[in-house]
This record gives C-alpha cells, structure tokens and sequence, in this order.
C-alpha cells in the first residue's frame, strides 16, 4: 500500500492506476500527491488541534472556501456524522473517529483508495456498521479500493476481489466464492477458515480413508501420502454409514457451537466441528459424523504448509 501511494520507492515491477503508470523500476515515479489516492491509516491519524469538519477539508485548500465548506458538509453527511462537524477527535469514539478519517480521504474525491486495518480498532458491532457505510460510500461514489485486513470475515465481506499473501507473495487471487471454495494451498484454506488436520494414504480406488469416512483423492495417484484439511462447517451428523464418534465437549459461542470430536478409530484424534446452538449435540452424546465433501481440501504431504 505505501508503493501504490508513493510513499516508497518501488524496487522492481510497475505500478499503474486507471492505466497511467504511478511507479516504476526504472522510473518514472510519481509523488503521492500527484496520484489521487486516498489513504485511511489504521490509527485514524487525525489532527487533534482542528476539529471534524477542518480534518476534513485539510486536503482542501485548493477549493474556495464556501465550495471547501459544501465539500465537507457532503462527505459527513454521506459517512452518517453531519452532527459531528464542531467535534474534536478526543471527543470521539473510535467508531466516531474512523468516519471521520473516511470523510477525510474520501473528500477529495481520489481516484484509489487505500484502507490500512481500516476496521481492527473497533469491536464486532462496530466494525459490522462501518464495514457497511465503507461498502455503501465505495458504490456510491464509484472508487476503487485497496483493503489489508487480517480477519478474513472483514476480507469476504466487503471485497469483490481477494487476493491472500503470505511473507510477501501473492498466495491466490480471486472473488471471494472462488477463493473460498477451490482454496489452491492449505495455507489459503486455513487462513480463510478453521480447518481440521488430517493425514492419509490415496487408496487404489482413489479414495482416502481418513477415519472419519472416505475421501475423494481427485486426481492424485495411488499410494500418494496427503493432507486433508476439512472445515468446522464441514462436520455434520446425520446420514447413513456414518462414522460414529463420541461428543468430548459442545461450547456455545453466540448462536453457534464449537464441538470436540472422538471416535473409537482414531483414539487421542480429536475432530472439531461448529453447528447451530440450538441444534449442538450435548457433551457425551453419541453421534454420527459425516464429511461435507464441498468443505473438504486435499493437498499432497509436501506441499502441506
């Protein structure tokens, strides 16, 4: 984000905005305030000496003062703070705070926006709220955005694109449905969702015998050893032949419940699973446990990270 903004020099590559090139290794590279990006750091940055309204039209001053004024009216209005104009930002709550910083990079009207955790200070209530005033503003005006987040629910939610790195290269890219459901490295597919981990063989049939029922093996051959990492949500219980297993513990967790998993095939394996509340099997119930095959990975051993 801070080679898209110019606040580095970029090393290798080429960086391009609406098709003009911004950075590049060789030259040119332009300075950031000649690139009409946004920037909404992960602490707010905001002034503390000048009030909401002044945050805002800071990045102004090339407007007159009465069109500066309507500008600023616009964006508080649009971000849902309009009463907030004479405040101070000590005066603010964070989720206040985090408006204003919108407004702020939002008000001259850039061509890229660039969101910095945008939603990591504030709690689950708040980040629900704001994450959909930031979707709403997006459409609204037309902006591209660039989100880094670390909770992959905030990623799902309001990207139309992922892309999921790791020490600096570029894992998967893709919408979000896609990213989620053909995860290409156990990396992405833990990164995006619980998983449990299991070892195995590929059968001469193709099929993996995990203890907990088959598994499809895909395309990969006989005797290859893989990892298969199956998701919480791909737990369920019902179905005939399923693998019978005992419950070792049922946590409620607001209106779902985390459960523990044994069974007699795999003693001191524990299978974790995640269901409604209300429908949670109780601690010590017998069950029958069957695989989700629309949740579940198959990897090669080697490529196991």
């Amino acid at each position: 984000m801070r080679l898209v903004a110019g606040l580095e020099a970029i090393q290798h590559g080429r960086i391009a905005i609406g098709g003009r090139t911004v950075g590049a290794a060789p030259g040119p590279d332009l300075p950031p305030e000649q690139r009409n990006v946004g920037f909404l750091f992960q602490d707010y940055a905001l002034f503390p000496h000048l009030s909401a309204a002044d945050n805002i039209g800071f990045g102004l001053q090339h407007l007159g003062a009465a069109e500066r004024r309507n500008r600023v009216g616009e964006v508080l209005e649009r971000v849902g703070v309009s009463a907030l104009a004479d405040a101070y930002p000590h005066t603010l709550s964070g989720g206040q705070q985090q408006r204003i910083a919108l407004a702020r990079a939002l008000a001259p009207s850039p061509g890229m926006l660039l969101l910095d955790e945008p939603l990591s200070g504030l709690d689950a209530r708040l980040r629900h709220g704001l994450a959909d005033t930031l979707l709403t503003v997006l459409r609204e005006t037309g902006t591209t955005a660039v989100v880094v987040t670390h909770d992959p629910e905030e990623a799902m939610y309001v990207a139309d694109r992922i892309g999921v790195m790791r020490d600096g290269r570029l894992m998967q890219f893709g919408p979000p449905g896609a990213v989620y459901g053909r995860p290409e490295s156990p990396f992405v597919a833990n990164f995006l969702s619980d998983t449990n981990r299991l070892s195995g063989t590929v059968g001469g049939a193709g099929a993996i015998d995990t203890g907990w029922g088959p598994v499809d093996a895909g395309d990969l051959p006989a005797g290859a050893a893989v990892q298969i990492l199956v998701r919480y949500e791909g737990v369920g219980f019902a179905g005939d032949g399923a693998v019978r297993a005992r419950v070792l513990r049922s946590r409620p967790i607001g209106g779902d419940a985390l459960i523990a998993l044994e069974t007699t095939g795999r003693p001191g394996e524990t299978l974790y699973a995640r269901a409604p509340a209300a429908r949670a099997p109780h601690e010590g119930d017998c069950v029958a446990v069957t695989l989700d095959p629309a949740h579940v990975f198959v990897f090669p051993s080697a490529n196991a990270k």
